[in-house]
């Protein structure tokens, strides 16, 4: 059954009268906690002899997501797709692959530590979008949604601030979707919902000697220097002082006191990693990106719903590509791998979503003409993407690439189905309206949008 198509095409429902994909898709859907499903692709709809079964449920249960967001586009066939028969013009440099602790899957020889983790997460290897922009790509993987409509949709991560943060009561000291170290800056991560859902950007460096996060560690003011001024204006606030029963005057005081235990509090221990044994530390990593790992799992553990880190240097190899692949993978395997140990050893990867990927991958054919001497292009036909805990099966590989890893041989996923699974997984409804300032319609997802396709959830690896 050619899975894509019949997604394409209208669905019929018990009677035989016609129904549309987001018609069928809300049907599968129990609440904002589960869907039922279909087939097993998850299907948006269901056939008429389907109807009479009953369906299993899948059950919500990450409360967060850290999602790595390797900007400018990794290459799949250097890294989690290897292709060891593809010949030179296809390989370069890299040549060698590495079993790992999974019998039959296999990562890039860059991977060393990664490949004694991949019991813990799932690869999938048929991602496509078939887009090749950097802003356009990277809007589709951060929304869902196609480039080019009227509305400017939200990055995931605002859909959690809202779904997981502000409209549930979320207590949390720290904002609901933080962003290491500088936001992703392709495009308005709060989209039409505005300035509340932006991400707070922590600036700074976590491997440097004090993580300066930006509005929470001032340079050069001591914690002590920042109590006195605290205690000091206090002081001065001689109208709070005198009328301590006034209700905006308490309003603000109670707003003052949340910013001040953002500032001196549990907030900025979150950030403090000094708190952490030096040897965990060294497993991460001494560098920039394995200590926002680090950071990133101590976020999800102070309950903050979405951790976007993204990644220092980025992957854009049109030129100097083995070089800085040489450079950059031992960062990202030992710092994710490191991550995903950390989380399954403290409980969290239970309820914890982890999601790498760039907008796109990079070409699978070496472009060895000047001026680039052996990079690799834009490539949005069929990349890698890992996904791993609350509640995606690990050890698993979903779809495939051709023998060369130029295009989707077996099972499609586009971004439509992995966020939608994300959600499902987190318990935010895919279906859900979104707020629009000028009342348009609007969705956390829309498989009817212009230009959008869907082969259905990523059902194969959800723990249902």
């Amino acid at each position: 059954m050619n899975t894509e198509s019949s997604m394409n095409n209208k669905l019929q429902n018990v009677n035989g009268v016609p129904i549309s994909r987001r018609e069928a898709m809300r049907r599968g859907i129990t609440g904002t906690a589960g869907l039922l499903l279909a087939d097993k692709f998850g299907g948006f709809g269901a056939l008429a002899a389907e109807e009479q079964k009953p369906k299993p449920v899948i059950k919500a249960k990450a409360k967060s997501v850290i999602q790595i967001f390797l900007w400018g586009g990794m290459s799949h066939n250097d890294t989690w797709d290897p292709k060891p028969k593809s010949g030179y013009e296809y390989l370069g440099d890299f040549r060698g692959v590495l079993d790992t602790n999974v019998p039959g899957i296999q990562v890039s020889e860059l991977f060393p530590q990664l490949a004694k983790q991949a019991d813990k997460y799932s690869i999938i290897r048929s991602m496509t979008h078939r887009n090749n922009g950097h802003e356009t790509a990277a809007y589709i993987m951060q929304t869902g949604h196609m480039p080019g409509e009227r509305l400017a949709y939200p990055s995931v991560g605002a859909v959690f601030a809202m779904f997981k943060g502000y409209n549930a009561g979320y207590k949390g000291v720290l904002p609901p979707y933080v962003v290491m170290t500088q936001p992703q800056g392709r495009f308005s991560e709060a989209g039409f919902l505005g300035a509340k859902y932006k991400p707070f950007a922590t600036g700074g460096d976590p491997n440097a000697a004090r993580f300066e996060v930006e509005g929470v560690v001032a340079r050069g003011i001591t914690d002590d220097r920042q109590k006195a001024r605290r205690e000091f204006l206090g002081k001065m606030n001689t109208m709070r002082n005198a009328m301590p029963g006034n209700p905006q005057l308490a309003e603000s005081k109670s707003t003052e006191e949340s910013a001040y235990n953002l500032i001196l509090g549990k907030g900025k221990e979150v950030f403090d990693l000094s708190l952490e044994k030096p040897e965990l530390r060294d497993k991460y990593g001494r560098h920039t990106f394995g200590q926002e790992c680090l950071v990133a799992r101590r976020l999800v553990e102070s309950g903050v719903p979405y951790v976007t880190i993204n990644y220092p240097g980025g992957w854009d190899t049109h030129s100097n590509h083995f070089l800085t692949m040489r450079r950059q993978c031992p960062q990202l395997d030992q710092g994710l791998a490191a991550l995903l140990q950390d989380l399954h050893d403290t409980g969290l990867l239970e309820t914890t979503v982890v999601w790498c990927c760039g907008e796109f991958g990079r070409g699978p054919k070496v472009d060895w003409q000047p001026p680039w001497n052996g990079g690799r292009n834009h490539y949005g036909n069929v990349f890698s993407v890992l996904v791993a805990g609350g509640g995606f099966k690990s050890g698993c590989i979903v779809g495939s690439s051709d023998e060369k890893g130029e295009e989707v041989k077996e099972r499609p996923v586009y971004p439509i189905d992995l966020m939608g699974s994300i959600y499902l997984l987190a318990g935010i409804d895919p279906n859900a309206k979104l707020p629009h300032p000028e009342g348009l319609d609007a969705f956390v997802l829309n498989p009817e949008e212009k230009g959008q396709k869907t082969a259905g959830y990523l059902t194969e690896i959800m723990n249902i």
